[in-house]
């Protein structure tokens, strides 16, 4: 079930605050990316938007990463915590996911700090991340 924000956000309508924004933003990513739907997860980018998965990576089209990783992820559970939001758009959140690649079961923990515009749209994503091997649950107290 898509909940009223995410609903606004798919009609364009345009959102009042930052954390109102990033919240609406990442419960549609989050279910994109549960659903394994590149397409979904690929329209809450701006067409400009980079996406650096890792701080010392060149930078790439966001749209496309996400169109690349979901098509590579499969059995994918998904976790994020409250974001931290500030003025302008901008906000930190932890994520944490388990999911098999090529067969294999991982664990993905990190934090992404991401823009996102009036029209709800992330249009600047950095993350910073850990992998282990193995299905490993959210650690107490992770993400609040």
């Amino acid at each position: 079930m898509v909940s009223e924000r995410v609903r606004r956000l798919q009609q364009g309508a345009a959102m009042t605050t930052t954390a109102e924004r990033v919240s609406t933003w990442i419960e549609a990513y989050a279910t994109a990316w549960r659903r394994g739907d590149a397409e979904a997860a690929a329209a809450l980018f701006t067409e400009d938007c980079l996406f650096r998965s890792h701080p010392f990576r060149e930078p790439e089209d966001a749209r496309v990463y996400a169109r690349r990783v979901l098509a590579e992820e499969t059995d994918q559970r998904v976790w994020f915590g409250a974001p931290v939001a500030t003025d302008g758009g901008r906000a930190a959140v932890e994520y944490w996911a388990t999911m098999l690649e090529d067969g294999t079961e991982v664990t993905l923990a990190g934090c992404c700090v991401v823009r996102v515009g009036a029209d709800g749209r992330c249009s600047s994503l950095r993350d910073y991340w850990a992998t282990q091997p193995g299905r490993t649950p959210p650690t107490e107290g992770w993400g609040t």
